[in-house]
């Protein structure tokens, strides 16, 4: 891969992160003044605080490689739905607590390997991002993985609402470990990270909580993909309707 080449590469795939960080962030933040009691509304504030700076970190390299002209702003607030790359899981509705927190534990999961994967990369700012990335996803795991055994070893209704939390989710997960030939050449040039080599330990740690929390594994016959390809639900084209609306209104306005 020539240089050139490998550079829109590099900032594809930091869009990409980015992506996945912003939706997930947008996500939690919805959580904002409508948590189950104050001290996990204030907690779920601030992992959606972390989502959205990992989202600024990824946009701002992808601006810095492109170097015409776009910032941070640019990508989370002049593109279409077709043009965002995130992974479906993270666009999901909010839906009610238990299916909240079953997605942020799967995603946890995933995310504590692939960033402590990702900062061993050979471009320095990917790994000084996934550096900081890995601190706060150990945090949000703990966090995740309390509420997965809270919730599933509870009361009926709150196992009842995380099983079926869990199976709706489900097979949105192997598309967490899919990768494209731009995600594959990145890997093998030392950059990105093989999100394959991280499926066997994901399923082991998720299938041992889904156990200590009493819950059913689900079958795994069926599953959905093409949030890289930009073809997603009809969920992201509303959140962006919200998220988007100020820039939209007032381009290039600033605070």
């Amino acid at each position: 891969m020539s240089d050139s080449k490998l550079k829109e590469a590099t900032r594809q795939y930091a869009i990409r992160l980015g992506d996945d960080a912003l939706v997930l962030g947008h996500r939690l933040s919805e959580w904002c003044s409508n948590g189950p009691f104050l001290e996990e509304d204030l907690a779920l504030t601030n992992v959606a605080l972390d989502f959205i700076g990992r989202a600024r970190m990824f946009y701002s390299y992808a601006a810095e490689l492109a170097a015409d002209g776009s910032t941070e702003d640019t990508y989370a607030y002049t593109r279409d739905c077709r043009e965002f790359s995130n992974l479906l899981i993270h666009e999901l509705p909010r839906g009610d607590f238990a299916f909240s927190m079953a997605r942020q534990y799967l995603v946890d999961v995933y995310n504590l390997a692939y960033m402590e994967a990702l900062r061993t990369s050979a471009d320095g700012t990917l790994a000084a991002i996934a550096d900081k990335a890995v601190k706060e996803s150990r945090y949000h795991l703990r966090r995740s993985h309390d509420w997965m055994l809270r919730l599933g070893d509870g009361t009926d209704e709150s196992r009842q609402r995380l099983q079926r939390a869990v199976d709706e989710l489900w097979g949105y997960t192997p598309e967490l470990f899919a990768s494209d030939a731009l995600e594959q050449g990145l890997a093998d040039a030392g950059i990105g990270v093989d999100a394959a080599t991280l499926r066997a330990a994901w399923e082991q740690a998720v299938s041992a909580t889904l156990a200590e929390a009493t819950l059913q594994q689900p079958a795994g016959d069926w599953e959905v993909s093409g949030g890289r390809r930009g073809l997603h639900t009809e969920s992201l084209g509303h959140m962006l309707s919200e998220l988007q609306f100020m820039q939209r209104a007032y381009p290039g306005l600033q605070w």
